[in-house]
């Protein structure tokens, strides 16, 4: 009898990351000039030209046969994905296909599990790293001109860019909400809301340096003056970048005092981010202002009058006092709302026209007790939101997975929704009967209206 073990099992994991432009390096010898940006740092010029060169000979040989340019390589040990954000430039990103290492009869067999890895998670991490650098730094094309067309400059903005961001790259726990790359709102009263609204009005009116405003509360977003498309990668940043910093950084400093707005040394940096709003490549600093749990974002415009000390100590003493008072007033609202007890169904609800993003699924485990939805789970949410997505008529899909789990998506006018029924006792028309339920409870029975 054969006897077999499994030994270890590989994740996904980064393999390279490169930006190239087929136009700077067209004759031969002059193939590295190419390169715009090329992760790993540690692999030789000769490698960087080999892999480069394949992924242009791919695109070109692509081109022969469709319009649409090259999405994806599949081979057994990778998957490659690409984008082409503005014309000329292309971003690649390789990752490992995740495999097992067995014994049998002695000897080692690795197996490759070649469906874990979604075209459509990596397309969008893709994706969400070119909008992430152009909030920072503008369109290519737009910094290219800044720069007077030096592209070694160009190289060191992308790298400077990208050697920090792709540490924070994680694509084996990335999912379906990478692919919607949503934002959570807060519903709030209509007299709370207009509070919000008159606050923000008496903002920019106080201070006419400040265009854009973005009124945040626990990580939700309440009001926001940005164009849709800025405010998504700009909720993207402060999110899982800005805010998760700010509280480790709180964290740290427990027990001492926080720095003295007194003196003008603790003025930070101020960065400096783009946005499509009123004109494009519009450039913005961004100032952050936080009590309690509520936040304000502001974007001033650099045409203006600077960022001054005098300016953020003004803007302390109006903000301070004001916002502490909404913020006390929504969190009572916020806790009243909340549910007493952990739903009985997960489930992921995205609209596509405004981009509400709601989610029971990536709650905290270790402060919930619900039931847990396992990474297989999540990427089956993950393919039948494809399929959903490339039947352009509104539909269902109901899946029964191996554990008996019950998957059910549905769709009707923009608005999409997966939930996952951990009961293996229903059957097909009473798990139907449970989303219908669930529908009605939390979406007005948006997907049910005749």
């Amino acid at each position: 009898m054969k006897q077999t073990a499994e030994m270890s099992r590989a994740q996904i994991t980064l393999q390279n990351f490169f930006i190239f432009n087929p136009t700077y390096g067209p004759r031969e010898g002059e193939e590295h000039k190419k390169i715009m940006f090329y992760y790993p740092k540690t692999e030789d010029i000769d490698t960087k030209i080999k892999k480069v060169g394949l992924c242009e000979a791919l695109v070109t040989f692509a081109c022969t046969f469709t319009d649409k340019p090259c999405e994806a390589l599949h081979t057994q040990k990778t998957r490659q994905v690409f984008l082409q954000p503005e014309k000329d430039f292309w971003f690649i990103m390789t990752v490992s296909v995740p495999y097992t290492e067995k014994t049998r009869d002695g000897q080692t067999v690795v197996e490759y599990h070649d469906e874990d890895v979604q075209d459509t998670v990596l397309e969008a991490l893709l994706r969400q790293a070119y909008r992430m650098y152009t909030l920072f730094n503008g369109s290519i094309y737009a910094l290219l001109e800044k720069l007077e067309g030096n592209v070694e400059s160009l190289q060191s903005r992308f790298d400077h860019f990208f050697s920090r961001y792709l540490q924070t790259l994680r694509p084996a726990s990335s999912d379906i909400l990478d692919v919607f790359c949503g934002i959570s709102f807060l519903p709030l009263d209509k007299n709370t809301y207009l509070r919000v609204q008159c606050f923000i009005n008496t903002l920019e009116a106080t201070f006419p340096t400040v265009k854009y405003t973005a009124f945040l509360y626990n990580d939700q977003l309440v009001w926001s003056g940005l164009e849709q498309d800025d405010m998504r990668i700009m909720y993207k940043y402060l999110t899982t970048s800005l805010f998760p910093s700010y509280l480790e950084q709180e964290l740290q400093a427990s027990g001492t005092s926080p720095p003295s707005l007194l003196d003008e040394q603790n003025l930070g940096k101020i960065p400096r981010v783009y946005v499509n709003t009123e004109v494009e490549n519009e450039e913005c600093l961004l100032l952050v202002y936080r009590a309690l749990s509520a936040s304000v974002c502001m974007l001033i415009n650099t045409a203006s009058s600077p960022v001054t000390f005098e300016l953020c100590k003004n803007m302390d003493s109006f903000l301070g006092p004001q916002l502490s008072v909404i913020a006390s007033e929504i969190g009572e609202q916020y806790s009243s709302k909340r549910p007493s007890s952990e739903p009985v169904f997960k489930y992921i609800y995205f609209n596509h026209m405004n981009l509400a993003q709601k989610t029971t699924i990536h709650a905290d485990h270790k402060k919930t007790s619900g039931v847990f939805v396992s990474q297989e789970t999540l990427k089956l949410l993950s393919d039948i939101s494809s399929d959903l997505q490339r039947n352009n008529q509104d539909g269902e899909t109901f899946v029964r997975t191996l554990n008996d789990c019950w998957v059910v998506g549905k769709k009707s006018d923009q608005r999409e929704m997966v939930v996952v029924i951990n009961q293996k006792n229903l059957n097909l028309i009473e798990v139907n009967d449970e989303v219908k339920k669930l529908c009605g409870m939390s979406f007005n029975s948006i997907f049910f209206q005749d």
